[in-house]
């Protein structure tokens, strides 16, 4: 069984359910109204979890009701949760997501606790990230935390996966040289390069950009389409998403990062198979909506 440490964010999620997007200065009215649990790296280790993974998170949350909801959530899943601490003034994180009729979303974060995980933090969970075979982490809690993770896990020969997510065009060069795969969507893609991912041309262009930068794996998801790979100096492909008709694409990226973290082979040697999986896994998420509860677990791959 593979050892998973993500470090991230926890998030409740509101979801306003619209037709579209309301143009400046519109107002609309919503169909409906959900509340979820949410946060890109509690998507990620709830993933990791259900996909058959030993996982352990690193987060924070606030001294609120919805801390207790987001609890009872990990422990139902047995995610390991003992560095999951609280803040006493920060509340716990929250996003509230836009919906509409085709699926797609946009999304406002509140970081909250999230934004107050610390260095000491992860010095607190050192045995647990050198005991792991992969780490996680994306850009809804503070780099320098993510940046001594990556550095006890580099130390102890322990793969680390960077989602940069949500998209900056900053990265600090020590972190990237930190990271092992890095997971963007084209947007982030986008952001980190300044290449506009469009077809297999430009995701070759902007993974030699972020090689350039460091980081040996480089995976590109591109939504409906599927996912890009390239491995510096070795070979680059593409991976088919399968067809569904999707109603919710919310935690669909963090899913296929779960699931990729929890299949793949430490030497990356089966990485081409393990996005595969985690696609098929991204394709059962998009057809329901709300982010955690839509996460499918391994049985239900049918593989």
């Amino acid at each position: 069984m593979k050892k998973i440490v993500v470090l991230g964010s926890i998030n409740i999620d509101t979801i306003l359910n619209i037709t579209r997007l309301p143009l400046p200065g519109e107002t609309m009215a919503m169909h409906d109204r959900a509340i979820a649990g949410g946060g890109k790296g509690a998507n990620q280790a709830i993933a990791a979890v259900r996909a058959g993974a030993e996982t352990s998170f690193i987060s924070k949350i606030g001294q609120d009701h919805a801390a207790d909801f987001m609890l009872n959530t990990f422990r139902e899943d047995n995610l390991d949760i003992d560095h999951v601490t609280m803040d006493e003034k920060a509340g716990t994180g929250k996003a509230y997501i836009l919906l509409d009729d085709k699926g797609q979303n946009s999304i406002l974060i509140y970081g909250g606790a999230n934004q107050t995980i610390t260095v000491d933090d992860i010095h607190n969970a050192e045995a647990t990230i050198k005991g792991a075979d992969c780490v996680i982490s994306e850009f809804e809690t503070p780099i320098p935390a993510t940046v001594e993770m990556f550095k006890i896990a580099k130390a102890n020969n322990v793969v680390t996966i960077l989602n940069p997510a949500p998209a900056k065009t900053n990265i600090p060069e020590e972190l990237l040289k930190l990271t092992d795969i890095i997971a963007p969507n084209e947007t982030e893609a986008e952001a980190i390069t300044g290449v506009k991912v469009v077809d297999e041309d430009s995701m070759e262009l902007a993974a030699s950009k972020m090689h350039a930068l460091g980081v040996k794996t480089v995976l590109i998801t591109v939504g409906s389409k599927g996912s890009f790979y390239s491995i510096e100096s070795d070979k680059s492909g593409f991976v088919n998403a399968f067809k569904v008709n999707a109603v919710d694409t919310t935690a669909a990226g963090d899913t296929f990062i779960g699931y990729l973290a929890a299949n793949l082979e430490h030497d990356l040697s089966n990485l081409e198979s393990a996005m595969i999986i985690a696609s098929k896994a991204s394709s059962l998420t998009v057809q329901t909506q709300g982010a955690q509860n839509s996460i499918p677990y391994k049985k239900q791959l049918n593989l």
